[in-house]
Order: structure tokens, then sequence, then C-alpha cells
């Protein structure tokens, strides 16, 4: 599995560990199995420091939020068919190591 950022065609986007599932008779994809998605949230910022406006070369800022997508479901693995997506895609470096760092979170929360 990969860490995929996956934009489905309700628009929501959703950042996952991707595997695409092939029925042993065919060539073509016919589902993704996404492991442990979270809805991206993108906000505006409401302050940039002055570090961020000499990075970034001006006034503009997000906050990137990482959600459950089903919050209220207790399965971590879940199957979205083909006709569902609209594209998947490589997420930015950083937005990967936050989904990582909460995965890591998550796993530390479950073990205690």
């Amino acid at each position: 599995m990969s860490i995929k950022l996956t934009l489905l065609k309700t628009g929501e986007q959703l950042i996952s560990e991707m595997k695409e599932l092939v029925p042993e008779d065919q060539e073509q994809v016919h589902a993704y199995l996404l492991d442990n998605p979270h809805t991206v949230q993108i906000n505006e910022k409401q302050f940039v420091t002055e570090d961020e406006k000499d990075i970034g070369g001006g006034d503009f800022g997000i906050n990137v939020a990482l959600l459950p997508w089903i919050i209220l479901s207790k399965d971590k693995k879940m199957i979205i068919p083909v006709d569902s997506v609209l594209t998947v895609v490589e997420p930015l470096e950083s937005v990967t190591q936050l989904y990582l760092d909460k995965m890591k979170a998550f796993q530390i929360e479950e073990e205690k």
C-alpha cells in the first residue's frame, strides 16, 4: 500500500494508505481499499508569521486538518468503487508527514 490523496466525485478529499483491487480474471481496477482514510480539510489561516511570509512570498496561508472519514465507524479499512473516484494523486510531502504523524499518534493511543 502507498499513501494517496483521493478526490471523490462528491468533492471530498481523502488521504489514506491505498491499494488497488483487481479481480483475478481481469486487468482493470475494480475498487480501492483505503486503510484509515481521513478527510483533508483546508482552512485559510487567520494569522501568518513573518517566516511563513518569507517562505510563501505573501500573506497567503492555509491550515490543513485531517479528520477520520466516517467518524462513527470502528472500521479501519473501507472499499470504494472506482466509479466513486474522480482522481488519485500523490499528496505533498508535508501532508503525507501530517498523516503519518497522526497515524503514529493513534497507534500510541490504542496501545494504552
